[in-house]
């Protein structure tokens, strides 16, 4: 019984993550933004843990990796797109500049599919990424809900049809983009060899100590900094 549990939990815990991503689809299809997106964050820490307890427990199955991609794909790929979608709905101009504009947003799942694909597929990823993970993405954009919730004044600002269409498309780029971003996996506790990790979950945790919600774009912005300085600092090329 005990090996059955220690075989199947990483998949269990994967599952919940797909499980919180079809709840949030539901509270955007309700217009409950605010819910959607706290199920996006607690899909980002099934996700986190899936991988977790795989490592601490050495148990790995053959359909784990293609499980945790499929479970990403609704929570980190669909969940974020509808957000997206309704925020565009949301935008005061959008009837002004085309009333199928909105649909841009479903280029998410499209460019999320895409990463998700290669990274299956790409040895060179085995320990650090190449583009943006489809979670920091989608944590990203959970967080437009939040802020807007946080500081309403700001409202008129975000919610431009103009703005969000190039916040998409910068998004979707940089989600297949040939960039080497940095794991927060940690092989060992050298702090020389972490050093930049360790500096981004420090600054992270200032920031949203802070700034709560506002401190996310903030901490993706300084994330792919991090990685680009720690490929200077280390002459590291993109592999292959």
């Amino acid at each position: 019984m005990k090996r059955r549990v220690k075989k199947h939990l990483p998949n269990a815990i994967t599952c919940a993550n797909l499980f919180s991503g079809c709840i949030g689809i539901v509270f955007t299809f309700q217009d409950n933004l605010v819910f959607a997106s706290y199920a996006i964050f607690l899909a980002a820490i099934f996700d986190f843990f899936d991988g977790f307890a795989s490592r601490v427990l050495k148990s790995y199955s053959g359909i784990g990796k293609d499980l945790d991609s499929l479970a990403d794909m609704v929570s980190f790929g669909v969940l974020p797109s509808a957000i997206m979608y309704e925020l565009l709905l949301q935008a005061p101009q959008i009837n002004h500049v085309s009333e199928y504009l909105n649909f841009i947003a479903f280029l998410i799942p499209v460019f999320s599919a895409l990463r998700l694909a290669k990274f299956n597929t790409d040895s060179r990823q085995a320990e650090s990424f190449i583009g943006l993970p489809t979670p920091a993405n989608a944590i990203l954009i959970a967080s437009i809900p939040l802020i807007l919730q946080q500081y309403n004044s700001i409202a008129p600002y975000i919610l431009n049809p103009y703005g969000l269409t190039c916040f998409i498309v910068v998004m979707c780029t940089l989600l297949v983009a040939e960039i080497p971003l940095m794991s927060l996996k940690f092989k060992n506790s050298d702090f020389n060899k972490n050093i930049f990790r360790y500096l981004l979950l420090l600054f992270s945790a200032i920031l949203i100590l802070f700034f709560k919600f506002a401190a996310v774009p903030v901490v993706i912005v300084m994330y792919i900094t991090l990685s680009l300085i720690q490929l200077k600092f280390t002459n590291d090329k993109v592999p292959g």
